[in-house]
């Protein structure tokens, strides 16, 4: 049972730090899933993530012609449909389509400002795209331009997409299918409650995904808000919900203050305070003879605020504290400003990698044993937990996140198995003596280490020869 725990706190912190990623926010996007012989599937979205217009181009792999073509077909969707960020998943033929996009030199339309390109994490994408909530999203696309589509969303709001996705498929877990499931799957959703609530969620563009794990909503009750918005238009005021039907006080307590509300009629609608404590902020304003608005603006004038003075039965300091605080940045996204993150160039298959190259990569997997690294060549690599630091670490999480940027050194690649191992120790010892880079197809003897005097076999030398490989095998 300590190990199902384990193993299920492990995919549960993955979890967290994947629905938490940095979004872009309300950008056009241009979406690309990549591939060769079936060309790019492009999908073209406007602000809030609807689908303008999808595509193929052949960007890898192609004649010149289909190149040309690629070329100019890109570069007229930007300027048409006003793109301001590319959208690359991360599988077959990433890199080749990221190296063919960014040689284009993309601008935005009318500004002359570069696009951001970047690459998104696929992993789930073709789960969702054959699901029934793609279809009823997307019921007139096939599961080519719903994958290109969920690709460009993710880059816009992580949580908002992921959500709508078994957290199992999204491929951040340990063991998670030799662990008792029913656990698992209350700690998974645990998680994205936790998450939801905390970022909050915009009332008139959510889907009845993500809404449906706001606290005191749930799936039905949901889909009768996103019906009311859809036949009434966006709700004007959080106090609007209590025309949804079957939404009673008791629901309107608990998920309210989770719901946001930009440019509604009153100013707290876009905070995390709750309507209960308008009354309260409404007082506070009234005792410095200005506006609601005044006190989100002004940060003097919230400091004159003495919160003792409005402690009551009904609210205490810690409440009070915890209003203040909002008023200083109503609304704003916890989460992390978006950051452009780019792979090494000239380093996009296992091939070009040597032992002690030194470069960047994207935490994938943490698990008990390590972390698994993105470096750009189609195979996370693995830095095992004795090379995360150069101290002692028992837990790999205390030195590494899912999606955190980190540098590594390449200490070993075997290529017949498809292995990379990493290293993040300042002074990391790559492996000599044994080239693993490009063995022969039948080993000799000169590559093994003589045999043991006692007779047994004899074992290859190497970073792979130690307890974690075969978790890499499982992993591979």
């Amino acid at each position: 049972k300590k190990a199902d725990a384990d193993a299920i706190g492990v995919f549960a912190d993955n979890l967290r730090h994947l629905l938490l990623a940095p979004p872009l926010g309300q950008k056009r996007v241009l979406a690309i899933d990549p591939g060769f012989r079936t060309g790019c599937k492009v999908a073209c979205l406007d602000a809030q993530g609807k689908l303008l217009h999808h595509d193929v181009v052949y960007a890898t792999a192609a004649s010149e012609g289909q190149l040309q073509q690629a070329r100019t077909t890109l570069r007229a969707l930007v300027q048409r449909f006003g793109i301001e960020a590319v959208a690359i998943g991360n599988g077959t033929a990433s890199r080749e389509t990221e190296q063919f996009v960014r040689s284009l030199g993309l601008t935005a339309a009318g500004a002359g400002t570069p696009i951001v390109i970047a690459m998104v994490n696929e992993s789930g994408a073709s789960i969702y795209s054959a699901s029934e909530v793609a279809r009823e999203e997307l019921p007139d696309q096939d599961v080519t331009v719903r994958g290109a589509v969920s690709i460009g969303r993710r880059m816009m709001d992580p949580l908002a997409e992921l959500v709508k996705i078994d957290p199992k498929s999204i491929g951040v877990g340990q063991y998670q299918h030799d662990v008792e499931q029913a656990a698992l799957k209350r700690s998974l959703d645990d998680v994205v409650v936790s998450c939801v609530n905390g970022v909050g969620v915009e009332l008139n563009t959510t889907s009845k995904q993500l809404l449906s794990y706001v606290s005191g909503v749930g799936p039905a009750l949901a889909a009768r808000i996103v019906e009311h918005r859809d036949e009434n238009g966006p709700f004007r005021s959080r106090r609007a919900l209590l025309k949804v039907p079957r939404l009673g006080p008791k629901a309107f307590e608990q998920c309210a203050g989770f719901l946001r509300i930009y440019g509604s009629e009153h100013p707290l609608d876009a905070s995390a305070v709750h309507p209960e404590s308008y009354s309260v902020v409404d007082k506070m304003a009234e005792d410095l003879s200005c506006s609601v608005a005044d006190l989100l603006k002004d940060a003097s004038l919230r400091g004159r605020i003495q919160p003792e003075r409005y402690v009551s039965g009904k609210v205490g300091l810690p409440t009070l504290q915890d209003i203040l605080e909002e008023l200083s940045k109503p609304g704003r996204d916890p989460r992390r400003d978006f950051e452009v993150f780019s792979f090494a160039e000239g380093v996009e298959k296992l091939e070009d990698l040597r032992p002690g190259m030194n470069l960047p990569g994207i935490v994938t997997n943490v698990t008990a044993f390590g972390a698994f690294v993105d470096i750009g060549v189609h195979q996370d690599g693995l830095v095992h937990v004795s090379q995360l630091s150069d101290r002692f670490i028992r837990d790999p999480a205390d030195v590494v996140k899912v999606n955190q940027k980190v540098r590594v050194t390449v200490l070993e690649v075997d290529l017949p198995r498809k292995r990379v191992a990493l290293s993040m120790r300042s002074k990391p010892e790559t492996v000599k003596g044994r080239e693993t880079h490009t063995p022969p197809a039948v080993p000799t003897p000169s590559r093994q280490t003589p045999p043991s005097s006692a007779g047994g076999p004899s074992k290859p030398s190497g970073v792979f020869n130690n307890p974690f490989a075969e978790a890499l095998r499982k992993k591979n």
